[in-house]
């Protein structure tokens, strides 16, 4: 672990049942001069109702209120280019992105493409964007992405390959986690993203290359969160203290992966998703197991640490208990209902090599892995999905 390390996150997190109620009154507290508000949403969750009150309170507060809701899961450039095209349109100078990840990645880049003259060609990769940006607020509806506070914006770039904009710039400046935004969520939804945030949890604790004494303590309270509410949300979507937990634990596990990174399962994760459009959570699970069997020889200590809160009962061995760890995640992912098959989303034995293939253009997560990841390791890991 490093003794010599630099961590940051977002600087005012709201973590009340019903904030996001009064968002108006939130925003004149933290931002000055902001008289016109756009609202980055998807068109389902425009449909639960739950925009209105947001925009309602943004417009009692004397703002003029702005929904953008063309956002679609895996943005691509088009769909990034037209929310900024429009939000430049309108003049807006505050975003508000309230959604799952992709409403909040859009609005990340809605936020630095309207402020500056940078193209988005420009941002991918780390530490590309340059120029101002204009304020920003994140709620998020899921808890799954910690995207609320990520300096991190994933796009579709091609017909199925993803890159990423990482900057500073993109740390929000006030999240909102208001858990009566995701009381609706369907079981299946609830349990896949509530996976995602885990494996940022475990992964961010076994990061080779940034993993600190800062993100270990925000990833370990996260996983705590998680795992002890994850399946009764799923079981009863209505628990508001329970779905409350699951926000905070996803947004410590987003605090922690931002500054000690993700690694091979998501590396393996994204040409799924990109590929057979399976949702970003569901790919996490679907790989999960096998990349954890395949980095247990080194990373066993810190799995076996992890134990303690995934098999509280194993004893023994760091093996044994990294194995028990493994298992309770496994057993978790069945319990919840997540498919444990990649033929169960139509990915057969003559998809193994194009999987591996894009996996491994995914260099900036696969550096951090506990361990190096060859092709024919990551079709390896494919094929024990099928």
């Amino acid at each position: 672990m490093q003794n010599n390390f630099i961590f940051s996150t977002v600087p005012h997190i709201v973590c009340e049942p019903g904030a996001s109620r009064r968002i108006g009154e939130l925003v004149l507290e933290h931002f000055s001069n902001v008289a016109k508000a756009l609202v980055v949403t998807d068109a389902g969750f425009l449909k639960t109702g739950l925009v209105e009150p947001v925009c309602a309170s943004l417009a009692a507060a004397g703002m003029t209120v702005t929904v953008w809701s063309d956002v679609v899961a895996d943005p691509p450039e088009s769909v990034v280019l037209q929310a900024a095209a429009d939000a430049r349109l309108d003049a807006v100078d505050l975003v508000i992105g309230l959604g799952g990840g992709s409403s909040m990645d859009v609005a990340k880049l809605i936020a630095v493409l309207v402020a500056g003259d940078q193209p988005l060609a420009q941002m991918y990769g780390i530490g590309n964007v340059r120029g101002p940006r204009l304020p920003l607020v994140q709620i998020p509806t899921t808890a799954g992405t910690g995207s609320e506070v990520t300096p991190i914006s994933i796009v579709t770039t091609g017909a199925t390959t993803k890159m990423g904009v990482v900057s500073p710039k993109l740390y929000a400046d006030l999240v909102i986690l208001d858990a009566a935004l995701t009381v609706g969520l369907p079981p299946l939804v609830t349990a896949a993203t509530g996976v995602d945030a885990m494996v940022h949890a475990i992964e961010a604790y076994t990061s080779r290359i940034k993993k600190n004494a800062l993100s270990d303590m925000l990833a370990l309270q996260a996983l705590r969160l998680l795992a002890a509410n994850l399946e009764t949300v799923c079981a009863d979507g209505t628990n508001l203290a329970a779905r409350q937990d699951m926000l905070l634990g996803a947004m410590l596990a987003g605090q922690a992966f931002s500054n000690a990174p993700v690694a091979a399962v998501h590396a393996l994760a994204y040409p799924i998703g990109g590929i057979f459009h399976v949702p970003h959570g569901m790919s996490n699970a679907l790989v999960l197991p096998h990349v954890l069997r395949f980095n247990a020889s080194h990373a066993q200590s810190h799995y076996a640490e992890l134990a303690t809160i995934l098999a509280p009962g194993c004893t023994g061995t760091d093996a044994a208990r990294a194995d028990a760890m493994i298992d309770a995640m496994t057993a978790l992912c069945r319990q919840v209902g997540i498919p444990t098959s990649l033929r169960a989303f139509g990915i057969g034995e003559e998809h193994l090599d194009r999987l591996a293939d894009d996996a491994m253009l995914q260099t900036r997560l696969l550096g951090n892995n506990p361990r190096d990841v060859a092709h024919a390791d990551a079709r390896a890991i494919y094929a024990a999905a099928l």
